[in-house]
Formats: C-alpha cells, structure tokens, sequence
C-alpha cells in the first residue's frame, strides 16, 4: 500500500490543475489575445479565483503557493481539514476580497497583517481552533461587510471594530469577555452568543440556512476524506496528463472559437444557457429567457433572472453567512452573503398549494416584471420539499421596521417629505404590477413589510405574485389588519383588495400605529382602519397623525389629502374603491402643492382640521351608504 503523499504536493498539484482549467476557460472566452497570454505568466498573476472546498486537503498550506497568485480575489478552502497557522502566504495578496477558511483546523492567534488586506469584503474563519484575542487592526479594514469568527477558541475582550461597511457579524461560541464596545450594540444577541460578555445574551445558535431535505446539500468534509487516497506518482501524473488534456482542448475550442462569430444563442451540455455578451453576462439573459445552474433534467435547478451577475448555485447559497430578517405570512426570510460578498434576500417559502408547473409559470411572470419601484426577483429553486427566492437586498429594512422599530433616543423618525416619497413609489409599483398579464395581475399580499426604500428613497413594493401559490386560510391569518372584508369570504385577492391593502398601508404610514393592535392586557383588539373612521365621525383630533410628524411645519394640508386618499381605498365596498392607477396622480398631484403658499403651522392648523373634519365625514359618510 502506497503512503499518502505529503500535503504540499496535493495542494500545488490541485493549483496546478486550476491554472490549465483557468486558461482552457480563458481561451474559450472573448477576451483579447494579450490577455490570454498575460495567464501563461509563470506566477499565476490572472487567476482572480480560486475555490477548493470539501476536498479532503490536510496538513498545512504550503508557502510559496498561494501568494503567487497576486490578482487572486476569491479564495474559498473551507470545509476542509488544513491546519498550523494562519496562512502567511495569503496576506501577500493585496486584491483579496473574498477569504473563506472556515471548517478547518486553523490554530494559533490571529496575524495583526490581516489588516493589511485593505479590500476585504468578506471574511469567514469560523470553525476553527484560533486563539487569543480579536487583533484591534481589523478596524482598518474599512470594506468589511461579513465577519464571522464564531466556534474557535478567542478570549480577551471584543475590541472597538467601527467598520462602517459591516452588515454580518458572528462572534459566538469563543471565549471571549467584557463589556460588548458601542459599535457592535446594533447587531443581535446571537452574534455574541456562548461568551462571557456583559450584555445580556439570548442563548440561541447562530442562525443559518438548513440544508434542504432533497439531498442537494453538498456532502461534508468527514465524507470528502473518506475518499480513495492516490499515491505521490498519481497524482502528478493525473497534474501533467491533465494539462495535456486541456491544452489540447484548448486548441480545438480556440479553432472553434475564430468561427462561432454571427451564430445564435447556443445552451451547453450542462444545463446553463449562453447567450450573446459572453462572460460579462453569465447568469443574465433577454427576460424572456433564463439561466440554469444545475445539471440539465435533474428537475432541481437555481433559475436566474435578467439582473446583476449572479455567480452562485445552491451549494453557496445553503453555507452563506445568514441571518433571519423576519417571518411573514409565506415564510422566512433570510439575508445572506455569498462568498464573492454578494448581499442577498433569500425567502424560504412555506405552505405552498401549487404544484411545480404552476409555480415555475408564476414565477416566470414575476421574473420579467422590471420597474423601479418593484424588488426584483433574481432567481428562484423549486423541489419537492424546498422553495426558494432570491432578492435583492435593501439595507435601511423594510418599512414596517422603520415605523415600529425601537423608538428611543438613537432612533431616526420617518419625516414627512420621506413618507410621502414611500408612498408614492409603492403606488407606482402596485400600479404597475396591475398591468401585467394584460392587467389581471394581483399582488395579494400588500403591507408595510413588504415596502423597501430604493436607492431614491421611494417606495419599493415586494412579494408580488405569491398569493396565488399559498394556502388561502394561512396567509389570511398572517396579514390581519390589510385584508379587505371580502377576501374574508372568497380568499381570493383581487386588485380591489390590493387597493384596500394600500389604504392600510397609508394609514400606517400616516398614524404610525400597527393594523392591529392588542390593548386591555390583551383582552381588546383595535383595528386602524376601524379606530380611524370612529374618530372622524365622532371628533376629529391631530391624534390621528404619528407624534413624530407633528414637528414638521406646513404639512396639515398634505396629510388631510393624503388621509382621504387612504379613506377611498379602504371603502368597504369593492366597487367604490380607486385604481391604482388614480391613486398614483392624486399622490402626485399632493407631492406638486405649492408649500410655499401655506401659512405657518401655528395659523393653519385649526384651520386644516375643520376642514378635514368636514371631508372626512363626508367620506365616511359615503362608505357607509
């Protein structure tokens, strides 16, 4: 029985491996000749990527190796079982962005020069045995989005990070001590679950994606090392031969390459569709078409949609750092980062009546709608016992958290100008989604947590679509407060509902008050819609409006047109209802008054009051007719 070779020659014969794949790739693209010659460069300075997980690799890694590969972005070696410590060869690599050494057996303390890699996006060395304490020069690294540093052996005590940029934090299960510094107070308990720190800490696990119960989820480094060792000729030999191979390839590609020009969108072997613009476009088609990550008829595929390069499939979203945003009426989401430092939703639907082809024909629907004021769905995953959608990520929260979130003294209000702005843009999206297949499209599930704020900070209405897949009793349950009366009796929403749900939604947008509030020690249950139209029939009072917009002069004019706005819209007959469409130019033609013509807040106000008072009535007066 041959001895298994030393870990250096497994490791430099896998890099030698990836160069001849990196340039059979490199040949087969649009780039320019220089550019392919520049790869043949003896150091590997074109490589930007370099992923070598669950492979079985063991021992130390070698030096001299990596750090070569001085263009190198992307390095992914987790799940693996490499030991010693920290790779010194990799703080040599001033591109680096992404760094994912996580599941291995990493010892030893954490090298200061970590800061050094100033463009660190993303960096995962959980499950490993390093010690000592958190180097405070990680502070530096001003780019960090996701840190996770959970289940290894660090103690002392979490010092003062800052880093702005950061939006994933796990600290949990080390040894580490004191008091949690100030810049880290925004993140959850779980981050810093398992430790002896001062604040209060909720004992749960760190939250991540389970694995599906299909059995697409990857195998496991336990498994990977079970595999068949080959012996030091091998291997080297598998290196070589498989180099010839692929300059041979390469060459045949190359040929085929010069005569492809003019040709039609072609789909490989492997399931993914290619289609004109080459590599700059992986993952992104026409919206008519798709890509499919996945092996082609195995019923079981990540589809993406047109929209920013999406470089994942299951397997990377399944390990992403991820963290629970909440739980609603269809499922959980989930915000997760991928190992390029991609920021993404990822909901994690539940209770869905529809069978696969049904699905896919909705969501195919979903996927082509594209408006400023709509979340774009970016891919989807359909099996038997797994549904997933793929989201954008917007990083204010939803509106729903903006109004109800904590409201102490750090808490920034919603002002006028922006609530406005919110509402305009969910009518926009709303409207829009209603001229979708030929205007019988439904949203179905309107509420202030399904609103984001786009990069304008308008509105952004999300979830559309999925309605029409759930079971009707369960999501009607879970959206209490925006259901209109007659989706009581049919459970089936309609455009008319969806206008109702808006009217909802402007009225927490107005009051700063929940749909359904639990009062009396529980024991009542108040209904905004309700407890607004009681109190213009009876009295009309500023009480109606959110405290926190009372301190805006000069906007009682635009609050009572936009509160008669949301009247019409929750009228309890469907017929009397606007569309959407006549929403949006009413909310305009509010957002064009001329403010500079309104008289102090001081004079107004009784004024606007009365006034209110009178059109109010009159329009509750009407519903009730």
């Amino acid at each position: 029985m041959s001895t298994p070779p030393p870990p250096p020659l497994r490791v430099a014969a896998l890099l030698l491996c990836y160069l001849c794949l990196s340039l059979l790739l490199r040949l087969a693209s649009s780039e320019p000749d220089a550019d392919k010659a520049a790869l043949l460069a003896a150091d590997g300075a074109r490589v930007v990527a370099l992923h070598l997980p669950g492979l079985g690799l063991s021992g130390a890694v070698p030096a001299g190796t990596l750090g070569r590969l001085t263009a190198l972005q992307l390095l992914s070696l987790r799940s693996n079982n490499l030991s010693g410590p920290f790779p010194a060869d990799l703080l040599r690599l001033p591109s680096l962005t992404g760094l994912h050494l996580h599941r291995n057996a990493f010892s030893g303390a954490l090298p200061p020069g970590l800061a050094g890699l100033a463009g660190l996006q993303v960096l995962d060395l959980s499950f490993n045995v390093f010690d000592g304490g958190i180097p405070p020069e990680l502070a530096n690294l001003t780019s960090l989005v996701a840190l996770n540093l959970s289940n290894n052996s660090l103690s002392g005590r979490v010092p003062d990070l800052g880093l702005p940029a950061l939006r994933f934090l796990n600290l949990s299960n080390n040894h580490l001590d004191g008091p949690l510094p100030p810049s880290l107070v925004r993140f959850a308990d779980a981050s810093f679950a398992g430790n002896n720190l001062t604040r209060p800490l909720a004992l749960a696990p760190p939250v991540v994606l389970p694995p599906p119960s299909s059995g697409l989820a990857p195998p496991s480094a336990a498994s990977a090392r079970r595999r068949v060792r080959l012996s030091e000729a091998a291997i080297l030999a598998i290196a070589v031969g498989g180099c010839v191979v692929v300059f041979a390839l390469a060459a045949v590609l190359l040929l085929a390459f010069c005569n492809r020009d003019g040709r039609d969108d072609e789909t490989g072997s492997d399931g993914v569709v290619v289609g004109k613009g080459g590599g700059e476009k992986k993952g992104r088609e026409s919206p008519e078409s798709k890509a499919v990550i996945g092996k082609a008829g195995d019923g079981n595929r990540m589809v993406f949609f047109e929209g920013p390069s999406l470089a994942f499939d299951l397997e990377d979203l399944l390990r992403a750092s991820a963290e629970v945003l909440g739980k609603g009426a269809f499922g959980t989401a989930y915000r997760a980062v991928l190992e390029d430092a991609t920021t993404v939703v990822v909901k994690r639907l539940k209770e869905v009546n529809a069978g696969r082809r049904d699905f896919e024909q909705q969501m195919e629907l979903v996927g082509r709608i594209r408006h400023d004021n709509v979340v774009e769905l970016r891919a989807y995953y359909y099996s038997k016992d797994e549904k997933l959608l793929v989201y954008d990520y917007y990083s204010r929260g939803s509106v729903s958290n903006m109004l109800h979130g904590r409201r102490g003294e750090d808490r920034t209000p919603l002002d006028w100008e922006t609530r406005l702005k919110i509402a305009l843009g969910a009518a926009r999206g709303v409207a829009h989604i209603h001229t979708e297949n030929n205007g019988r499209f439904v949203h179905g599930n309107i509420k202030a947590s399904n609103v984001f704020m786009n990069k304008h900070e308008y509105g952004c209405i999300s979830d559309l679509g999925l309605a029409s897949l759930m079971n009707p009793i369960m999501a009607r349950s879970r959206s209490l407060g925006y259901c209109a009366p007659e989706v009581a009796d049919t459970r089936k929403a309609s455009q008319s509902s969806d206008v109702y749900s808006f009217g909802v939604f402007i009225l927490e947008l107005l009051t700063g008050k929940s749909p359904v509030q639990i009062t009396g020690g529980g024991n009542e249950v108040v209904h905004l819609v309700r407890w607004v139209q009681s109190v213009v029939r009876e009295e009309w009072t500023a009480e109606v409006f959110d405290g926190e917009l009372l301190r805006y002069p000069n906007i009682e004019e635009e609050m009572v047109e936009m509160l008669q706005i949301a009247m019409a819209c929750v009228s309890r007959t469907p017929e009397r209802r606007p569309k959407m469409a006549d929403v949006v130019t009413t909310i305009e033609e509010v957002r064009r008054s001329d403010t500079g013509t309104r008289p102090s807040t001081e004079a107004s106000t009784p004024a606007a009051m009365e006034a209110a008072q009178n059109r109010a009535e009159s329009s509750s007066a009407a519903q009730e007719r």
